[in-house]
């Protein structure tokens, strides 16, 4: 028996498969998907530098988090 915790030969040649494969899709977007995607993108155009601006401030803020919900 194999000691808790150590992955067999079998787990680490399965993993060596995955690490060889190129990553894709499973399956190609519904035509409904396609829909809402382009949608999605038309609605939030043109919102770049407005996401961007807010991830900086966010990011600023949680930099000078103090005390008990600090991630360190």
């Amino acid at each position: 028996m194999e000691s808790e915790g150590q992955p067999t030969e079998a787990t680490e040649e399965a993993e060596r498969a995955d690490a060889r494969q190129a990553p894709a899709a499973d399956r190609l977007p519904t035509p409904d998907e396609e829909t809402a995607a382009e949608e999605s993108r038309k609605k939030f155009e043109g919102d770049e530098a407005q996401v961007a601006a807010r991830y900086k401030e966010m990011a600023d803020l949680g930099a000078q988090e103090k005390g008990e919900g600090r991630i360190e």
